[in-house]
């Protein structure tokens, strides 16, 4: 028997391993099954007649031990010195120094091995290599920088690891916790891995199949297989690259709902089938990461202990070259199947609008099917809307509900709908790349189609002002708010008494000052526009002398259910609303 001393300049590899390279220790059972796989893998190419491959991992809670062998290529004595004795790094501070900035890569060491030492001391090796004349080896090392290795009796080519749990880890000597484990890493391996003589992986990956070969229900199941507790995806995508890197996998598009968490379950990274995270922000723009699916890659580039990614030109690539096939997808879906991609933009249009936010290249693809629900009930992009309309200031609304929406649908004017912050942001961003083109919101201004000048009361009175004018002084007098203006115009249609208009200019800076934060206590300008062929407004401008109280009730009263028809009145004083509606139904009743 040989004694020796392990190559490093440290007492003992521990506290490395555990400051430095793994955070989590379910960690050991993936590298030392990957080791195993490799193996298997490498004996695979040199003797191509073996038939036993498999992985077995073997619980004893009675010896407290945890044994992981293999059908591999096995080691020789030398190799055991080399790869496992001779750590590639001359000293625990100089590595600590080198490779804690995170700018290497995983493959410079064979540190997967020494993960182990988290949960056991001493852990055991016994191997037999494929050579016919080599004999086996055992190898044993309690974690310190000593080691003992001699000729054993081993039968069958292949290596077994023998793990002494230390009391700190009994958990891995449950084989519900093992399980557990290897279902989140190692599901996908290409050999079968046993577990107390039971196999825990039976499938390969779906994205190793060429997708001509897979139906609609294998993606499916797949998706229910990786998320077991989301709704069915909408549609998927089915990479498959082999240049300028090496990249398979599926993406799928969720449905996004109320409870929907962009930062729970995202896409799985495997690396040669090996899961690494589901955490690849860095790999992905934010518009991606709302997505779900998996993908596996040897040339996105991890660090040392394989945990997450790093930053470099080929990340970049990986993440364009995503985006390229997301925007190709999408624009072969709306070619070849318009109604059918209109139900699918319902689904993913969040993720679309991110994209185009986010992402120059990926906005000049999706331009042709950056679609919008209209007033209509059509969905049209911003350049066919222009083209039916031949309009270049676009009237769009919020509010899918408004009464003012209802005017525009009576006059046959098409409106684009939006629904949110977002969509402002889109806005935005759309007038910058169209030119002579804007948005409009119909709260913003009175579209000269809902007006009637054949009805304007602008008759001169031997003062020389108008009814309107005097019908806008009085209104403006009796609600005296700062920054409102009154206006009396005469509609088209007498279906709303007024409608309050909102400075596009001024709420689009509000609007923006709320998504950042910032203070939005300023005034906002507003107008105050009265229909004077309403019956209403007729009302209570002929109420002012005879009965000013309840001709002051009135105007506020058309004045609080405009607000409340437009969403802008304030639910704090809908207590005072609901009062101040019945003493003015009153009065009313009252009245002579």
């Amino acid at each position: 028997m040989t004694k020796g001393t392990l190559s490093i300049n440290s007492e003992n590899i521990l506290p490395i391993i555990k400051k430095w390279l793994y955070s989590d220790k379910d960690i050991f059972v993936r590298e030392l099954v990957s080791n195993s796989c490799d193996a298997i893998s490498k004996l695979k190419v040199l003797d191509s007649s073996k038939s036993e491959m498999r992985i077995d991992i073997t619980i004893n809670k009675e010896k407290k031990t945890l044994v992981i062998s293999d059908t591999g290529l096995g080691m020789t004595k030398e190799e055991v010195e080399k790869y496992i004795a001779q750590i590639a790094f001359s000293g625990a501070e100089e590595f600590v120094k080198n490779y804690k900035s995170e700018d290497q890569f995983i493959g410079h060491f064979g540190l997967g091995f020494y993960s182990a030492y988290m949960v056991a001391k001493p852990v055991e090796i016994l191997t037999k290599s494929y050579k016919e004349e080599e004999k086996a080896v055992h190898w044993v090392c309690d974690g310190s920088s000593e080691y003992t290795i001699d000729y054993a009796e081993k039968e069958k080519v292949g290596t077994q690891i023998t793990l002494h749990v230390q009391e700190d880890s009994l958990e891995y000597l449950e084989e519900n916790k093992i399980r557990q484990i290897l279902d989140q890493y190692c599901k996908f391996l290409p050999y079968p891995i046993f577990l107390n003589g039971n196999q825990i992986n039976s499938k390969d990956p779906l994205w190793l199949k060429n997708p001509k070969d897979c139906s609609d229900k294998d993606y499916l199941e797949f998706y229910r297989e990786l998320y077991p507790l989301e709704p069915d995806p909408v549609f998927w995508i089915h990479l498959n690259v082999d240049y300028p890197f090496h990249l398979k996998g599926i993406l799928y598009f969720p449905k996004i709902h109320r409870q929907f968490d962009a930062n729970k379950s995202a896409i799985k990274l495997f690396c040669n089938r090996v899961f690494v995270s589901d955490n690849c922000k860095d790999l992905f723009l934010d518009y991606m990461t709302v997505m779900r699916g998996a993908i596996d890659s040897p040339d996105i580039p991890l660090n040392v202990s394989r945990s997450y990614l790093q930053s470099d030109q080929t990340v970049k690539q990986v993440g364009n070259h995503i985006s390229k096939k997301i925007a190709d997808r999408l624009s072969s879906l709306f070619k070849s199947d318009k109604e059918k991609f209109i139900e699918t933009f319902k689904e993913v249009e969040t993720i679309v609008k991110l994209g185009v936010l986010q992402d120059e290249k990926f906005y000049e693809k999706s331009k042709e099917f950056l679609l919008w629900p209209t007033s209509l009930d059509n969905w049209l992009t911003v350049e066919e809307y222009i083209e039916n309309t031949k309009l270049k200031k676009i009237p769009y609304s919020m509010d899918s509900s408004s009464t003012i929406l209802d005017l525009y649908k009576e006059k046959g004017i098409e409106v684009l709908l939006a629904h949110g912050q977002l969509d402002s942001a889109l806005i935005s961003f759309l007038e910058a790349k169209l030119s002579d083109t804007s948005f409009q919101r119909i709260d913003s201004e009175i579209n000269d189609s809902l007006l009637d000048p054949s009805k304007e009361k602008t008759v001169l009175d031997q003062d020389g002002k108008t009814l309107a004018g005097k019908m806008a002084q009085y209104f403006q007098s009796l609600l005296n708010e700062k920054e409102l203006e009154v206006e009396a115009k005469s509609f088209a249609l007498d279906k709303i008494p007024a409608m309050v208009i909102y400075d596009e200019k001024s709420r689009r800076l509000k609007e923006y000052m709320m998504m950042s934060s910032a203070d939005t206590q300023f005034p906002l300008k507003r107008s105050f526009i009265i229909n004077t062929n309403h019956k209403l407004v007729e009302k209570a401008f002929q109420l002012k002398d005879k009965k000013p109280e309840l001709s002051k009730k009135l105007v506020k009263h058309i004045y609080d259910i405009t607000l409340l028809g437009q969403k802008e009145y304030n639910p704090k004083n809908l207590n005072t609303f609901i009062s101040d509606s019945i003493t003015l139904l009153e009065d009313l009743v009252a009245c002579d």
